[in-house]
């Protein structure tokens, strides 16, 4: 029987109007899904037009830009009803999901529904959980002395995957699906006994670890920047008195 690296994965990605997950929109998702490390992907990809105007320093990473986005994107509220039935189809047959710094995609994508569908991500996962794998926390603390930054340009080029064209949401996504695979085969001593389930429970103790560490570094460095420990969602902020 192959290791979990090997068989079915199944990945998810956004682009979006900036980095505030409380605040700024998905213009664009793609969920890929393989049966196995051969397999060929298939691919979903969604065109959002947000309502809102895209920065341009959003614009510059992606290349959405307002015009394209309205003639062929399509209103919130159904993309990300089938975005989250998507996501729940992956979890009820088992299927782990990537997530490339998945607090980011995943956190953005519940305030995405509760703003549009008045519904939070786990009201369509209901008894079946996402099993995330996160290749920034995994390679994080497989290899923590790694000096660099681990970006997901930077995991392609350190495990040799192919990304084929960043910040396409499909290509980012396979590429991080391809990432995890090959942390696995990496680090198949220190994995191969671990379920994806055992992986996600310890991935939540080890981003909280990674996030005190930041947290320290940052005060050392005089910044007053906040770190979020919460994985792979983050809780909803509470609402303002």
């Amino acid at each position: 029987m192959p290791c979990w690296y090997e068989g079915p994965l199944a990945a998810f990605d956004t682009e979006t109007t900036g980095i505030d997950v409380e605040r700024d929109r998905i213009v664009s998702a793609a969920l890929v899904v393989h049966s196995g490390a051969k397999a060929m992907p298939r691919v979903t990809r969604w065109l959002v037009n947000p309502g809102i105007p895209v920065p341009e320093g959003a614009i510059a990473v992606h290349g959405l830009t307002d015009d394209h986005l309205q003639r062929e994107g399509r209103w919130p509220a159904p993309v990300m009803e089938e975005i989250a039935r998507a996501l729940a189809a992956q979890a009820l047959v088992g299927t782990p999901l990537v997530v490339m710094n998945a607090p980011f995609d995943l956190t953005l994508l519940d305030r995405e529904l509760r703003r549009h569908r008045a519904k939070m991500l786990a009201d369509y996962l209901g008894t079946s959980p996402l099993c995330v794998l996160d290749p920034r926390v995994l390679d994080k603390h497989l290899d923590r002395y790694r000096k660099g930054s681990r970006k997901l340009t930077d995991l392609c080029a350190h495990y040799g995957v192919v990304l084929s064209a960043a910040h396409d949401a499909a290509a980012d996504a396979l590429a991080a699906l391809e990432v995890v695979r090959a942390v696995g085969r990496r680090f198949a001593p220190r994995l191969e006994a671990l379920s994806p389930a055992e992986l996600h429970t310890r991935q939540a103790v080890w981003h909280a670890a990674q996030a005190r560490g930041l947290q320290a570094w940052f005060a050392r460095n005089g910044s007053a920047e906040a770190v979020d420990p919460a994985w792979p969602l983050r809780p909803e902020l509470p609402a303002a008195a």
